[in-house]
């Protein structure tokens, strides 16, 4: 309304229910349009286990080389290819290593120290007990340093439910599969692969009965806030208002329709409450990435892990005729199926990936779209999974970091560089300047320049 400034934490209220809005233009004092400009850094860090067929994910001309940075071609290889649409919002990087998910010593574990090393880049102690020691992970770092900013200090989301307890990797415990999340070295944080889990915290009243928050939409009890608001804005706003709630209630029909088809196959007999949980791992994914897209939206939080699948995964993939477990594939020894079997499953996650960025890229953020303001990891702690390679990692860098990364390129780093280095480079576009992470020895290059 002329005169008036709406709060940034402006929220939508209704019986059992507090609907978080995105930034609208009425938050934003008339003289101050020029903060629309300075829209709050945000990073995500996606990961996917068990390796690469690598021959499949760059050009072997984007592997070797002096470093440097070229343009993304305008052909990439099958793994990669999915990326061509949004080709021009991603860095492709090479040559990035985890030291410290080797063995160093410690003999076979390498999955074990592939998920607990990727984002703490250090060494965890090989232990099938309660002694667990890694180290802080890169977005609990951030988290931390940016508490009190957002309701969140971060979100920790999975698609793969981990095994409790017990050695899952040649001594090393299963809690290190289990999250790529570490609080502190010796405690991870467990990733929450229930949608409607992840949902009711971003929007239900905590403290209101369960029983509230299924009886309707949440958009319906929010209507009348809603309806008050949108007569009190103007026509840009309201059009963001409108998709804004478009883009909620359909997250949240697909979490009902999960529902509803995981209890016609519950038995009778069974007294626990229905799962929002997708039968199709692209649902689930693409559920995760659409509550990630509404958080970071919502200024929810700034810090979002996705543990795609877990490290040695059971998972198989029917919706693209594979029927036998990823991990086991990849140990194929040359056998051309079975590396033609990972290669569909490598290029099916990314996929998932290419629908992530294209959400991010077309949800409206201050004066731009969510993916100028947003740094996004994918990548997994190993290269050639058959090998247990850690060198060479594939890794993906999406978004422009507020303007601080320079996207649509090829880059190579030489051989051995610390994948901490890239991590320590984010936290300092996020305003989280570090002097060390893990192993990492100096800065990382080519992010912004040429």
């Amino acid at each position: 309304m002329p005169g008036k400034q709406m709060e940034r934490r402006t929220l939508l209220r209704g019986i059992g229910t507090a609907l978080a809005l995105p930034l609208l233009d009425a938050m934003i004092p008339a003289f101050s349009r020029a903060a629309l400009t300075k829209a709050p850094c945000r990073s995500a860090f996606l990961y996917v286990p068990n390796g690469i067929i690598m021959d499949q994910w760059l050009p072997s001309s984007a592997m070797t080389g002096a470093p440097g940075a070229t343009a993304i071609p305008e052909a990439l290889p099958r793994v990669s290819k999915a990326l061509l649409p949004v080709r021009n919002d991603v860095l492709l990087l090479s040559g990035l290593t985890q030291n410290g998910g080797r063995a160093l010593g410690d003999g076979p574990g390498d999955h074990g120290r592939a998920g607990a090393n990727y984002l703490t880049c250090v060494h965890p102690k090989k232990t099938n007990g309660k002694d667990l020691q890694a180290g802080v992970s890169v977005d609990q770092i951030a988290a931390r340093r940016l508490e009190g900013k957002t309701r969140f200090s971060s979100l920790e989301l999975g698609c793969e439910e981990g095994v409790q307890g017990g050695s899952c990797d040649n001594g090393y415990s299963c809690a290190y599969s289990n999250s790529i999340s570490w609080r502190t070295p010796s405690a991870p944080n467990p990733a929450e692969i229930r949608p409607r889990a992840v949902f009711e915290r971003l929007f239900a009243e905590q403290d209101s009965p369960r029983e509230a928050r299924y009886q309707k939409s949440i958009l319906d009890v929010v209507t009348g806030d809603a309806q008050r608001l949108s007569s009190s804005l103007g026509g840009a706003d309201k059009r963001k208002l409108d998709e804004y709630l478009a883009s909620v209630r359909d997250v949240e029909k697909r979490i009902e329709s999960a529902e509803k088809s995981s209890a016609r196959t519950t038995k009778p007999s069974m007294a626990a409450p229905p799962s929002s949980i997708p039968a199709e791992f692209a649902e689930h994914a693409r559920i995760m990435f659409d509550l990630m897209t509404l958080a970071f939206q919502t200024d929810a939080t700034r810090v979002v892990t996705v543990l795609l699948a877990l490290e040695q995964s059971p998972r198989a993939y029917p919706e693209i005729g594979i029927p036998e477990a990823h991990h086991g594939l990849t140990h194929h020894q040359g056998d051309a199926e079975k590396i033609e079997k990972v290669t569909q499953i490598n290029a099916f996650h990314m996929k998932q990936l290419a629908y992530a960025l294209e959400k991010l890229r077309s949800t409206p953020d201050g004066d731009g779209m969510l993916l100028d303001h947003v740094m996004l990891t994918y990548g997994s702690g190993f290269s050639d999974g058959n090998a247990h390679d850690h060198a060479n990692l594939p890794v993906v860098l999406a978004g422009r970091g507020c303007g601080t990364v320079r996207p649509g390129r090829l880059v190579r780093y030489p051989k051995e560089t610390p994948m901490a280095n890239l991590f320590v480079a984010m936290l300092d576009r996020m305003g989280v300047p570090v002097e060390s992470l893990g192993d990492s020895n100096g800065e990382l290059g080519y992010l912004s320049d040429i």
